[in-house]
Formats: C-alpha cells, sequence, structure tokens
C-alpha cells in the first residue's frame, strides 16, 4: 500500500503542481509530497518482516528524513502518527487502520503551530472521521477506506469555501488533493487493481536527480580519517529513549544520527570500531538492517575518478572538517542559483544547500549540511517560506550539534539575518538580533506567470510578467524594466538606503543596465548593489533596506 501509494502521486504530481495558488513557477506541492512518501516507500522496502508495525514505523522515518516543504512535512506526521497508531501491531483490522488515521491527523494538528483550516488538515481530518464510522459499523477495510476516500473528495470540493484564497484562485487546495491521490494509491492495492507484486517498482534513484541512500556513496581525504566505518542499523525494543541514546553516542564518534520511536530506533554514526557500538545498542533490544561500510575503502576506490572530474569542484567530508578547529557558530543557508550561494559564502556561511522554489531541500538535505559544518551551534537559514518546517525537523535529527533555524523567507532575509550574526556573541543575542534583522529588509521578485488567473484587482494571462512584494503579487504586466520599477516602487525604495538586486540567469545584461540607470537617475542618494544570482525562473529578486 505504501508503495503503490507512492506510485499514484508520481503519476499525478504534476497535476496537483499545477493547483498552485499564485500563477507563479513555484507550484511544487505535488514534488514535494511525492520525494517525502516515496522516501517513506523506499524505507518500507527494506522491512522484510510481516509486522504492519514495522513497516509503518519505516515509513515514519523514511518521510522524517525525506521531508520537502510543508506539504512533505504535514504529510510526515500523518505517518508518524499512523505508525503510532499501529505500535506493537502484527496486523491491523479496519477500526484498528481507521484509529491509525486519526492517531496520524492528531500528530499532524499538533506538528503545526497554526494550524489552517481548508487545507490537507482539514481533509485528513474529514477522511479520519469517516473511516473511524464506517469501520466501527462494521465496515471492511475496503470498505473503510473507499469511504474515507469519497468524504475526502467531498470535503475537498469545499476547501475553497474555507480559504477565500483558493476561491480566488480557482483551484482546491494542493495538499488535501495530494493526500487523497496517495489513499488512492492504497485502496487500489486493496481492490486488485494494483497488483502487489507491481508496487515493487517505485524507483529507488531520487526523481530530485540525487542518489538513493542505498547508492549513495562518501568520499573523503584518507589522511587523519579517525571514524572510518559508517555504521547504520535499526533498534527495535520497548521503551527506547532517544534522548538517552544520543547522549550515550554523542562521544564515540562522529555524524551521529538517531531518530525514531519507542519501539524502533534508527542510528547512524561514524566510528573506530563497529563492533563496541553494536554491543552498547543491543542492550537496547534487537539489531536489524545492519550496514557497515568501510568508508576509506570507497575512497580508494572513487578517488580517482573524482581527482578526473572538474577541478574547480573540491569534494570534501565530514571527516576532512575535523581537521578544523571547532567553533561556536555556524551557518547553512538555501540558495537558489550560484551567484547566491556565492554571495552567502562571501558574507560567511559554511555551507549552502542549493534549493528554493520548485525545489525544496529535504530535512535530511539540511541535515547533511549541518554535519558537515565545525560548530557547536548552527544557525539555518531556509530563505524561503516552503522551507522552514523542514529546516526545525533537523533539530530533532542531528545530535551532535546545536541546530538554530532563522526563519527567513526570502533571499534578502537571509542575507539581513547573516549580517547580524556576531561571530564573539551568545547564543540569545545572536538569535534576537537575527530575526530582528528578518524585518530590516522588504523582499521583492519578478517572475511569470504560469497560467490564467485573477488575483484581486489583476487579470494575469499566461506569460505575463509579474512582481511579488513579501509575496504578494502588486503588479503585472508585458515588460521586464516596467514590472521591475513598479515592484521597486511598490517597495518604496526611494525611503531606503540600498537596494539589491540580484538577476537571473534568463536575464540579460542590457535589461540590468537599463534598471540600474533608472534607479540612479530617480535617486542617486540611494546605493545600488547588483549581483549576478544565476537563480532560475526569477528575473530579479529584490532587496530594499
Amino acid at each position: 500500500m505504501m508503495m503503490a501509494g507512492a506510485k499514484s502521486l508520481e503519476a499525478k504530481k504534476g497535476d496537483v503542481d499545477a493547483l498552485n495558488v499564485f500563477p507563479v513557477p513555484d507550484g511544487d506541492t505535488g514534488t514535494n509530497m511525492f520525494l517525502t512518501i516515496h522516501s517513506a516507500a523506499r524505507d518500507c522496502e527494506k522491512i522484510s518482516s510481516q509486522s504492519i508495525s514495522e513497516v509503518a514505523a519505516a515509513a515514519s522515518m523514511g518521510s522524517l528524513m525525506g521531508a520537502r516543504g510543508n506539504s512533505g512535512v504535514i504529510l510526515s506526521q500523518l505517518l508518524r502518527g499512523i505508525a503510532k497508531g499501529f505500535d506493537g501491531l502484527q496486523s491491523a483490522n479496519s477500526l484498528q487502520v481507521a484509529q491509525a488515521l486519526q492517531a496520524g491527523v492528531d500528530t499532524a494538528y499538533k506538528a503545526v503551530m497554526k494550524p489552517v483550516e481548508g487545507t490537507i488538515l482539514t481533509v485528513s481530518k474529514e477522511t479520519a472521521r469517516a473511516a473511524l464510522a464506517t469501520a466501527k459499523g462494521g465496515g471492511s477495510l475496503l470498505e473503510t477506506l473507499q469511504e474515507a476516500h469519497l468524504k475526502g473528495t467531498k470535503c475537498l470540493a469545499k476547501t475553497p469555501d474555507m480559504l477565500p484564497v483558493l476561491k480566488q484562485a480557482g483551484v482546491v487546495d494542493a495538499g488535501g488533493q495530494g493526500f487523497l491521490i496517495i489513499l488512492a494509491g492504497w485502496i487500489s492495492v486493496l481492490t486488485g487493481e494494483t497488483p502487489i507484486e507491481d508496487t515493487q517498482s517505485v524507483p529507488v534513484s531520487s526523481p530530485s536527480g540525487r542518489e538513493s541512500d542505498n547508492s549513495k556513496q562518501e568520499f573523503m581525504q584518507i589522511e587523519n580519517l579517525d571514524y572510518p566505518y559508517c555504521t547504520e542499523f535499526l533498534v527495535k525494543g520497548l521503551n527506547l529513549s532517544i534522548d538517552q541514546i544520543k547522549v550515550d553516542l554523542s562521544d564515540r564518534g562522529d555524524c551521529l544520527l538517531v531518530v525514531g520511536t519507542p519501539e524502533v530506533v534508527k542510528i547512524h554514526v561514524h566510528v573506530k570500531n563497529p563492533g563496541k557500538i553494536l554491543d552498547y545498542a543491543i542492550q537496547w533490544g534487537s539489531l536489524h538492517q545492519v550496514q557497515i561500510h568501510n568508508m576509506l575503502e570507497q575512497n580508494e576506490k572513487m578517488a580517482h575518478a573524482i581527482k578526473e572530474s572538474t577541478d574547480s569542484e573540491k569534494v570534501l567530508s565530514d571527516d576532512q572538517n575535523q581537521l578544523q578547529p571547532m567553533k561556536e557558530f555556524g551557518v547553512v543557508a538555501v540558495a537558489m542559483g550560484q551567484g547566491i550561494a556565492d554571495v552567502f559564502l562571501s558574507l560567511g556561511a559554511d555551507e549552502v544547500v542549493f534549493g528554493g522554489q520548485t525545489m525544496n531541500p529535504s530535512t535530511e538535505d539540511l541535515a547533511e549540511a549541518v554535519l558537515k559544518v565545525q560548530a557547536r551551534q548552527i544557525f539555518i537559514l531556509p530563505n524561503n517560506g516552503n522551507i522552514v518546517m523542514a529546516a526545525r525537523q533537523v533539530k530533532d535529527v542531528v545530535l551532535d550539534r546545536e541546530v538554530h533555524v532563522i526563519s527567513s523567507k526570502s533571499i534578502p532575509q537571509g542575507i539581513s539575518a547573516l549580517l547580524n550574526l556576531n561571530p564573539d556573541g551568545d547564543t540569545e543575542t545572536n538569535i534576537k538580533n537575527m530575526e530582528r534583522g528578518l524585518g530590516n529588509v522588504r523582499s521583492g521578485e519578478v517572475t511569470y506567470a504560469v497560467r490564467d488567473s485573477q488575483y484581486g484587482d489583476l487579470s494575469i494571462s499566461a506569460g505575463d510578467l509579474l512582481g511579488l512584494v513579501e509575496d504578494v503579487i502588486v503588479t503585472t504586466g508585458e515588460s521586464l524594466l516596467r514590472v521591475a520599477q513598479s515592484t521597486l516602487e511598490k517597495m518604496e525604495w526611494k525611503t531606503h538606503d540600498l537596494v539589491t538586486i540580484f538577476y537571473g540567469e534568463d536575464t540579460k545584461q542590457e535589461e540590468v543596465e537599463q534598471l540600474q540607470k533608472w534607479l540612479h537617475e530617480e535617486n542617486p542618494s540611494v546605493e545600488v548593489e547588483v549581483h549576478p544570482g544565476r537563480q532560475p525562473l526569477y528575473y530579479y529578486i529584490l532587496g530594499v533596506e
């Protein structure tokens, strides 16, 4: 069922992406949910047991690490709650499945600081409610899920009445639609429409182009490799204490990850002696899916291939970073475009994760970047509102660093926050100053419309250029210069001291020069900084402060 759900959404993720409230090219809800459920299904595939609790626990952990975007994070919380509902069960009847769905809804609502009705939360809530009613009435598992899907579909149709922004855009909630597509995949297995053996064809390679966990190779410099054995396994038992395991293993190696439930815990760590780690872990319960890789051997096999690749690409590893002294503060920033990444690095960011609109990084992507930074405390700058929730999950996954998420929702906000970081300051003051820095800058973008729509008083046609200020469409037109000018005017740039412009990979140099010339002629006292951001989809990213 889990794998069929992933296949079902894979086939329709483009349709879900198209259910975007804004007509801008950032509709990625379907893609994010698919990558999340794909990660869950991939972990399920590794389970040889027929225990529904073990399969559900694997789905929960897989979705936690693979969660992307707000929709993916909420989906991972639904699966986490479902795993709680199946806790300790070898098999489940229709009532237990319905109760697990309800546990998933309860967990998802608790995970969202300000739950909004008319979203995937509402659709999943109505789905679980219908499932419980049907199961309590004696319905079979198939009848229970079919009724749940029916009621969920009716609820989805009403989401535009719950959220005016959906009605204005003429769409239903994308997250709710994605959830129902996954549920339809589950049902297809029960009806025989999708034979169980066919569900094994879910691809193990990531659709985003990244290699899967199974094929991912780790490369590092051979010298001074203190912890050569990458050790990964599951511990199954009762009343497993994730916090205590974190404490006990914190000084036994590096790149430590501990995540799971009181019944199943996944451990990943680089160590000198894997046997000692396994001896420790077996005190907690039984060991499963033990994988030990000699990274020195992997290094030798890969070194020549890496050397022959582009000389400009420098491959570093967590272990090589151990040669650097541990500092107090480090920064991981998310950026869309090499030029923007270069700016963050020049301002002191330690690691840049590529992502943004249409390409949200996963919790695992961010966690891996955090582990590369040789600092006791790491600040994550998501620089996109759809990445904040995934970033917040990193602190539950990374154990040997103290992680702080600064809720930057744009590139200019992230830069402002980074400039307010004092390497010699204390933690609380830095958090306060960096968060305050978010309010010192106004953010704008110029992009294009992907479909016809009506937004407020603006009638928008596919292909029109759009100007946004703080994620609100404020102007539209056909001339890039005029739309950029109008956007900056809405940002009240003349009353500020600095305008920062990042121009995209599709923006011509002469167009940038025209905008610079206009700014200088209109108010020469305002400083203007121009950078080749090389970002896709967005002709300009603008900051005013």
